[in-house]
């Protein structure tokens, strides 16, 4: 990045000076393509700050919700390059999410009334937090449509359980994490009753109808949430909405907004004003003040209820063991956020032109003096606005949504009826900036901006309109993130990414030095479970066994083929087919699939997985790799054959083609000039330090398998030449370069790693 900086430094020069200074890399100056281009010395700057040179790597990495595909959105910044796409709620293709038989069962965990719900809406991602500072070991979101949580190991980015919310039919505000990750903090959005499949009138729904809170506990060592130990706190029947958790002197307690204080429930049909009338009449909605450390020892002391088998601490016992308070909050908030040292927390109303700054040494202040001035009508005690108020700044219209900056008291706050984004200062309570974005600005997000440790540099405005932005692609229009600089007193807007799936609601960033993602598996490892799969094999133990009407198939995939390479069952059969990635070398992925059966598998190297079929119709059916691994990846195929009952075999050989004693010759020669390939490509690596290197001993541990698998090919294109038996003398020479060919690529790959990070002669 610095010799980038020193390059491009001397070049914003020139053209500011006017100077045509021709580069090294282009027939054109710099000042044709700006002139060609249309393009203004301020442009060149804003590519500058976001460009990253070819083989370089993103400062940061964002998890962006997928909004209604129900999946998270990877990408990098500055260059807002798109990295992946994480299946969560919903089936995704290209990593056989949903199509094998391990995934399905992460899947099926989020079944509800036991029917597949087949999309999800995410909104709210939230990285794993150790002493209130992202660690880059876990990421969870949350379904609004259907109130789900999910947990995402970013050891290897995928997903690994979905938790169904027990009590909730709707929710929000989730997914928030306590700064040691202890709990995920999970609200619920539109009231209802807790107790499943009961039905109540609109007209009791003061009484009957209620919110809530659910503390997700984590189990960090199992990388897995604990239902068992997991716990809600019932609430009015206020529309929580998004929450935080304390951090520094307010760890222990958590917040959360509401809106629709007023308990409307409409509605047109009866005459009645619509609900956005009814749910924004009054100037103050509510905040929630919880002391969640306290109510999960409530709970642990047997003083819960049991809904719906999960554990619920009731208001009354709230109210009574003095954990749950209110304070009044500007008209129909979106979110609450504490400040980096845990002292403040930040509330904007949607409804109103301010952004509210509470304090949390006088909210305690209040409780310990029993200050409040009144109740709610659940009989909660509400703390004094004036009496929790640390100030009030007027920001602008439509306020909604704050994070935090690196420098001490500046925070962001999106304001989604001016299209804004306001720079101000919480402490003093003063505007210092503000800057336009295109269209109607929801979240925003700065990097790392909701932990105790933001590190400033870059903030992403989450707009939920494109409008004139991209090339029009028809009446749906993209999302759209602006990347924004704010590493100086002005903002400047950089760069527009459309996001074309779903609306992303929410996002974080985390420094890309902080993740730690594996590059391959254990051999043998279920990577849902991270346990290991019981159809693991090795090479030479793959094997077919039939049981009756079961099929059972336990392969091995390797460049370039599947073993077995045919797989023959009897129609009706029901097939499991086991398949283990045995490369070694980073990125050797396959994939398999089965024609016609809707079937998918994504096997990283290490990888076993299971898909599962019933073959229901006779016929050839190819099977093949879907993921180019290799130049031989189109050979890389099989065949199910699926037999009609009673089937006989008539032909006993296998059709056979024509080969002479001249064509072994020759793959003999090939064989013997590819083996001085590969001996001068081992003569450099072992000439270097390469065991430093802990990718490229996994490369020469694949390299080696694939020449110890030379001997037994060798041994038999011999003896067939022994009895001029010319097919197979030829066809098991080709196989012999064919691992040698392997065994070159690998070792050449590893090579130039070396090469490029600076191997050391071995003395």
């Amino acid at each position: 990045m610095k010799k980038w900086g020193m390059r491009v430094l001397p070049l914003l020069i020139a053209a500011g000076a006017g100077l045509a200074a021709a580069t090294a890399w282009s027939a054109e100056s710099l000042q044709d393509v700006l002139k060609r281009r249309n393009l203004s010395q301020q442009d060149l700057l804003a590519a500058a700050k976001t460009y990253v040179p070819t083989g370089k790597r993103d400062e940061f990495v964002v998890f962006s919700s997928g909004g209604q595909s129900g999946q998270v959105i990877v990408y990098g910044v500055p260059s807002m390059r798109i990295l992946k796409y994480i299946g969560v709620f919903t089936p995704e293709p290209w990593q056989g999410y949903g199509f094998d038989e391990n995934s399905k069962a992460v899947l099926d965990q989020g079944k509800i009334d036991g029917k597949d719900i087949t999309w999800g809406d995410t909104h709210h991602p939230a990285i794993s937090e150790t002493e209130g500072k992202y660690d880059g070991q876990f990421l969870f979101i949350n379904d609004k449509a259907n109130p789900r949580l999910a947990v995402i190991d970013l050891r290897d980015f995928e997903t690994k359980q979905i938790v169904v919310n027990p009590i909730f039919k709707s929710e929000h505000g989730g997914a928030f994490v306590t700064p040691n990750t202890e709990y995920i903090i999970e609200a619920a959005q539109y009231a209802s009753p807790l107790e499943n499949k009961k039905f109540v009138p609109l007209e009791e729904f003061n009484e009957k109808y209620r919110g809530g809170i659910t503390y997700w506990k984590f189990d960090r060592k199992e990388g897995r949430i604990n239902p068992a130990q997991s716990f809600s706190l019932e609430l009015p029947p206020y529309s929580q909405d998004l929450s935080d958790a304390g951090k520094g002197p307010s760890d222990g307690w958590s917040f959360t907004n509401s809106f629709c204080s007023e308990r409307y429930v409409g509605g047109i049909e009866k005459g009645r004003p619509p609900y956005e009338a009814g749910c924004s009449a009054k100037d103050t909605d509510y905040l929630h003040v919880i002391n969640w450390k306290k109510a999960a020892e409530l709970v642990a002391a047997g003083k819960a209820k049991k809904i719906n088998g999960h554990n619920v601490l009731m208001m009354e016992t709230a109210i009574k063991e003095g954990i749950l308070f209110l304070i009044p909050e500007p008209k129909s908030p979106h979110g609450v956020d504490v400040t980096p040292d845990g002292k403040l927390l930040t509330v904007a109303g949607k409804l109103d032109t301010h952004v509210s700054v509470y304090s949390f040494e006088k909210i305690q202040a209040a409780i310990k003096a029993g200050k409040f001035e009144s109740k709610d009508p659940y009989g909660i005690p509400v703390i004094g606005l004036k009496d929790a108020l640390h100030t009030q700044v007027e920001l602008g219209l439509g306020p909604l949504h704050t994070q935090y900056d690196s420098k001490p008291c500046v925070a962001y706050t999106s304001l989604y009826v001016d299209s804004q984004v306001a720079k101000w200062n919480y402490c003093e309570g003063k505007v210092l900036d503000k800057i336009s974005v295109h269209y109607n600005i929801g979240h925003l997000m700065a990097m790392e901006g909701d932990s105790m440790d933001p590190k400033g540099r870059y903030l992403v405005a989450l707009n939920k309109l494109a409008i004139d932005r991209f090339v029009p692609v028809g009446p749906l229009h993209p999302q759209n993130h602006q990347l924004i600089d704010i590493s100086n007193d002005k903002m400047q807007l950089l760069y527009d990414m459309p996001l074309p799936l779903g609306e992303p609601h929410y996002a974080v960033g985390i420094d890309a030095t902080k993740l730690k993602p594996g590059v391959r598996y254990k051999v043998g490892t279920d990577s849902r479970t991270d346990k290991p799969h019981p159809g693991l094999v090795r090479a030479g133990e793959e094997k077919t066994v039939k049981k009756g009407n079961k099929v059972e198939v336990f392969g091995t995939l390797i460049r370039s083929h599947i073993t077995p390479e045919t797989i023959e069952v009897d129609v009706g059969d029901e097939v499991t087919i086991h398949l283990t990635n045995l490369e070694r070398a980073q990125d050797e992925t396959h994939g398999f699939t089965v024609s016609t059966y809707n079937k998918h598998a994504s096997i990283e190297p290490g990888k076993t997985v299971t898909v599962k079929f019933k073959a229901d119709k006779e016929g050839v059916y190819p099977y093949y790799c879907t993921e180019f691994c290799s130049a031989l990846h189109l050979e890389m195929q099989g065949y199910l054959l699926v037999k009609p009952k009673g089937w006989k075999p008539t032909k006993t050989a296998l059709a056979a083609q024509s080969y002479t004693e001249d064509d072994y010759k020759k793959q003999v020669k090939k064989i013997a000039d590819t083996q001085a390939v590969i001996d001068s490509v081992v003569g450099y690596i072992t000439s270097v330090n390469y065991k430093d290197f802990p990718d490229v001993v996994a490369l020469v541990e694949d390299a080696t398998d694939q020449l110890n698998k030379m001997k037994d090919a060798k041994a038999k294109h011999e003896a067939a030449a022994a009895k001029k038996d010319w097919e197979q003398a030829n066809l098991w020479a080709e196989q012999v370069w064919q691992y040698q060919v392997k065994a070159a690529d690998i070792g050449l790959r590893a090579k130039t790693y070396l090469e490029q990070n600076g191997a050391k002669k071995v003395k």
